[in-house]
């Protein structure tokens, strides 16, 4: 009954559409810090290559 007051709007909270959305956006984010982390390296390891002296 809860969960059908909020889809209603009648009761606040999160809507199924909500979570799903929230969920969807955690995941995004989740992946692009992992992508993140990659260039990171992938640019640390580029500049100790271009170092002189190697």
């Amino acid at each position: 009954m809860r969960d059908a007051d909020v889809e209603d709007g009648i009761k606040p909270g999160a809507t199924a559409a909500e979570n799903a959305e929230l969920r969807e956006g955690k995941k995004r984010i989740r992946l692009l810090e992992q992508e993140n982390e990659v260039l990171r390296r992938a640019a640390a390891y580029l500049s100790q290559a271009n170092l002189p002296g190697k």
